[in-house]
């Protein structure tokens, strides 16, 4: 297996510390609000990621930080007149909720930085005694001159770099590249008692501290987004090696930037997305796919149009599925079983996510795979069940189980419910006189309302049917 390394710029083999384990930390979300769309590429990636590791029979250790005290919420917390705390529990449930209905497999570990502050604490006190962190009224910044290799990650030079947007210009500060470790408590502000006064602590040291902590001084990989690479990223490698004395992690992977419609996303061009709001439109499964058809390194322009193309693909899969379910419920065992090469699209599959996980690639094997499917039954009139249990066993390990694009468990025969499908059919023609009278946003509402509860309404040039995804 294939990764490429963001360190050293070239794709390396895979081999992990512990040849049965992989250690894997990544950066989760600031807690202020729901998490853009942008935020859910590098969480459904990474997700994938985990999940061919588990596929391929490793034990992952997978942990992902929450950050639930930041300059954010304490805005955002001064804005609507709540303490913090609140403010960052509010958003955390609804990331859970949402990471959830994005067919995310949770963590092993989310830490949060306010419950890692004594860890926290102690990583600065390290870098204050080994020369690498000074303390200037109760602000304690990290000293970058004294790190030889800062900028390895980023190829950023030191007598290059200059005080810019991203770096925020202090007086206290020895030069204006170092950066804040502790900082000390402003007035109403939320503080924790330390060695230098009260204060709390800065963005980049939450992560060294918690990282280290749960996964030890060195680890196998470290992944986020690419707009992390500088500074977030590097001023980890700079607290984590010059605290411990010792490589910090051997593979960095680095999710690409995401546009709408070939704009940067932006709230002031009115394009800034959640993952809340698309989930009201798309599915899980459709925004996954959307993804995966991408490799998780390159940029990726998102817009309605990608995301149609992704459901239109999932109905050849989701087609499939329903036609397995129903052989293997007649469960008639006679017949013959087609000639058919499993093990060949298994080689393929493996041979594309081994490659740095190439997942527009293995999209594609699946693909294949589904067509050669169909020409097999079209052919025979009378199939053996195992063939059909053999088709779901290997859709079930790759499309459902490694890139979360299929839900045999969603697969529902709309006869199997009558009085629920009768329900639906009457919401159905509710909308549709609605959508007569131009009331669209009762249309919407019975739409969306209906979504929720797992039941997917396509509409055609004359009808609408609907799909249960539940």
């Amino acid at each position: 297996m294939q990764i490429y390394n963001t360190l050293t710029k070239r794709k390396e083999e895979f081999i992990p510390i512990d040849p049965s384990i992989v250690k894997i930390y990544m950066c989760g979300p600031t807690v202020y609000d729901y998490f853009h769309i942008g935020n859910a590429r590098s969480f459904i990636m990474s997700d994938i990621i985990r999940k061919y590791l588990e596929y391929k029979g490793y034990t992952v250790r997978f942990v992902m930080n929450l950050t639930d005290i930041d300059d954010k919420i304490i805005n955002k917390s001064i804005k609507e007149g709540t303490d913090a705390s609140v403010v960052a529990e509010t958003y955390a449930k609804a990331f859970f909720e949402d990471i959830r209905k994005l067919k995310i497999k949770k963590a092993d570990l989310n830490p949060r930085a306010t419950a890692h502050i004594s860890d926290i604490i102690n990583l600065i006190k390290k870098l204050e005694e080994k020369g690498f962190a000074y303390n200037i009224n109760g602000n304690v910044f990290y000293n970058v001159i004294k790190f030889k290799d800062y900028g390895k990650l980023s190829g950023k030079k030191i007598d290059e770099l200059e005080s810019g947007a991203r770096i925020e210009i202090n007086e206290e500060k020895r030069n204006p590249l170092d950066f804040a470790l502790w900082k000390k408590a402003k007035e109403g502000e939320p503080f924790w008692e330390s060695p230098w006064g009260k204060g709390r602590p800065g963005w980049h040291i939450e992560c060294s501290a918690m990282s280290c902590k749960l996964l030890g001084e060195t680890f196998d990989i470290h992944a986020g987004g690419s707009d992390l690479i500088f500074p977030h990223h590097e001023n980890e490698i700079a607290q984590s090696e010059a605290a411990n004395g010792k490589k910090f992690v051997n593979y960095w992977m680095h999710f690409g930037f995401l546009n709408i419609n070939n704009e940067k996303m932006s709230k002031s061009l009115g394009n800034f997305l959640t993952a809340r709001e698309i989930l009201k439109t798309y599915s899980a499964e459709a925004i996954r796919l959307s993804f995966a058809q991408t490799h998780y390194a390159g940029p990726l322009n998102f817009s309605d149009d990608l995301l149609a193309s992704a459901e239109k693909g999932l109905e050849k899969l989701k087609n499939l599925a329903d036609k397995i379910e129903e052989e293997i419920k007649l469960n008639n065992n006679e017949g013959n079983i087609p000639e058919f090469d499993f093990e060949k699209f298994g080689n393929n599959f493996e041979a594309a996510m081994d490659d740095d996980f190439n997942s527009p690639q293995a999209c594609g094997v699946i693909f294949d795979f589904i067509r050669e499917v169909n020409r097999a039954i079209s052919g025979n009139e009378n199939i053996n069940t195992k063939f059909y249990f053999d088709v779901k066993d290997f859709l079930q390990k790759t499309a459902e189980g490694v890139l979360g694009i299929l839900d045999f468990s969603g697969v529902l025969k709309q006869n199997d419910f009558p009085l629920e499908n009768d329900l639906i059919e009457i919401f159905i023609k509710l909308r549709t006189d609605a959508k007569k009278e131009k009331n669209f946003a009762l249309s919407d509402k019975i739409r969306d309302e209906l979504k929720a509860i797992g039941v997917i309404l396509q509409d055609g040039k004359e009808t609408t049917t609907y799909k249960k995804a539940k």
